[in-house]
């Protein structure tokens, strides 16, 4: 499997659509996810999502560095843009990540069953990758509510101007921690009972969290908005 990652970081000479804002590597990333390989799938999508929160997080945090009305914001402002810039990289990692644990589970259903050994071994295969499916898009779960345990206080000091961006930024956050759980739980009937019950209850705990705290980012950019 060629690398996401590669398709997605490449900056070949592609000439420039829809208002020079999107060149053709952007369209090339959602061809990949729309062929009919199953990777890229949900999982390198929730980490793509993600990216795009760290995105717009960063450009808040900039657009808030750049005037002293909001100086109350700038320290935030400036963890913030160093925390995103280095997660939009890592939520390219993490996307690829996901295609790489979803083909190795697939490879595993492939193994040979013509006896009692090859069976055992590709049982053991079967749980060994559908842990590593498990893991990885609970990794882009867990990155997301990172992201939005940080958010409230950003929101109450953020360049008012950028608040709906800042908002849009939560809402990405929280539906990538939603698309990457249905990725968890869509394994964890094949791992152990432990690990099962363990990936299980982690993950419900994130969504409930993300949930209530982007209720909260919400309310506070809706509140200094006005709406």
């Amino acid at each position: 499997m060629n690398s996401f990652r590669k398709i997605i970081l490449s900056s070949g000479p592609y000439p420039i659509v829809g208002g020079n804002y999107m060149n053709e590597g952007y369209i090339a990333v959602l061809d990949k996810i729309s062929s009919i390989s199953p990777t890229p799938g949900g999982g390198a999508v929730a980490a793509l999502v993600l990216g795009h929160s760290y995105s717009l997080v960063s450009m808040v945090s900039q657009l808030t560095l750049k005037s002293d009305k909001w100086i109350k914001g700038h320290k935030i402002s400036k963890n913030l843009k160093n925390i995103s810039e280095k997660g939009i990289l890592h939520s390219i990692d993490l996307a690829n990540n996901d295609c790489i644990a979803f083909d190795n589970v697939m490879n595993s259903y492939r193994l040979p069953k013509n006896n009692e050994e090859e069976i055992s071994i590709r049982k053991e295969k079967i749980i060994e990758a559908s842990l590593e499916a498990t893991t990885a898009p609970y990794d882009i779960a867990e990155k997301s509510l990172d992201l939005l345990l940080l958010l409230p206080d950003f929101a109450k000091y953020a360049n008012k101007n950028a608040l709906t961006d800042l908002a849009s930024a939560s809402q990405l956050a929280e539906s990538a921690a939603y698309i990457a759980s249905l990725n968890v739980k869509i394994n964890t009937p094949n791992l152990s009972k432990e690990d099962s019950r363990k990936y299980n209850i982690k993950i419900k705990n994130i969504l409930k969290e993300s949930k209530s705290l982007n209720e909260n980012i919400q309310e506070i950019c809706s509140s200094r908005i006005g709406w």
